[in-house]
């Protein structure tokens, strides 16, 4: 039986004391104990960022890649062994921003794995500029007259792109973002979880308390999971209320069921014939 103590590591955590990020770590691994996944079938991708860093303070296998890049890299490593689960661990700016090509083509291949989005507003990391999520006339360091541009819609985008699981969590939502994340994985195809979780040092508006007054469970008010035009409504909702927990779920072929990879087993373990490769790269 896997236990939450299995994914317990030694590295030092130097996450800010009141960062959104520790409750989503802490989700994640009771998450994954709850599905009794063993930590050798884990992969957990990242990619630049405070969020990116959240593979470190896990015992499994990680890769931390560039900015941006995380869905790439885990694209290809699901195609590479489709029976690994996969999870990325993304900030709005790292994701939406750096990785806004990624992002879409993930959604629109269905590659089957789990995107957790740290959306705190700002980019933590590099000292609080504004993000693709950050809002109208927000001041930051860079922005210090007030954000100009429109805020960037990932749950919308999501939807209108096809995406088969679509989510919102909270990161003080304890045991409902355990929930989420366990039905993200669950789910086979893409699955878009984006967590509102407040950044302590560097966004002074959307802070935790802010959002405890405004987040709801949909779950409480008998949602439809199924309804896409509830779902892109409810996409929109922004500000005094601010829904929480599944928007939309449906099942469609993953990536991989596309290919046709799945049925002769994973790549990995097929054997290599370079005479083959030969043949093909002869033929171009």
């Amino acid at each position: 039986m896997v236990t939450i103590q299995d994914f317990d590591c030694s590295y030092e955590n130097n996450w800010c004391p009141g960062c959104g990020n520790f409750g989503i770590l802490s989700s994640m691994k009771e998450a994954f104990a709850a599905l009794d996944l063993p930590p050798e079938k884990l992969l957990l991708i990242s990619g630049i960022g405070q969020a990116a860093k959240t593979p470190h303070f896990l015992k499994c296998n990680l890769f931390h890649t560039l900015h941006g890049r995380a869905l790439a890299i885990a694209t290809g490593a699901k195609m590479a062994n489709h029976e690994l689960t996969i999870v990325v661990n993304s900030g709005d700016g790292d994701c939406y921003g750096e990785g806004g090509n990624h992002f879409m083509n993930a959604i629109r291949r269905n590659v089957n794995l789990t995107l957790l989005v740290h959306n705190n507003k700002v980019y933590g990391l590099t000292k609080g500029q504004a993000s693709p999520t950050s809002d109208i006339g927000m001041v930051t360091k860079t922005q210090p007259h007030g954000v100009i541009a429109e805020s960037f819609n990932p749950l919308a985008i999501a939807l209108s792109l096809g995406a088969g699981f679509v989510a919102r969590g909270f990161s003080g939502g304890g045991e409902q973002l355990t929930r989420l994340i366990q039905a993200g994985m669950k789910h086979q195809g893409f699955s878009l979880i984006d967590i509102a979780q407040p950044c302590v040092s560097f966004n002074k508006v959307n802070t935790h308390s802010w959002y405890k007054k405004r987040v709801y469970d949909l779950q409480q008010e008998n949602h439809r999971t199924d309804d896409f035009q509830k779902a892109l409504e409810l996409s929109f909702l922004w500000g005094d209320r601010i829904p929480t927990g599944i928007l939309y779920q449906k099942k469609t072929p993953s990536f991989t069921e596309r290919l046709g990879i799945e049925k002769d087993g994973p790549i990995i373990r097929r054997k290599y014939d370079p005479l083959k490769l030969q043949k093909v790269l002869s033929a171009l």
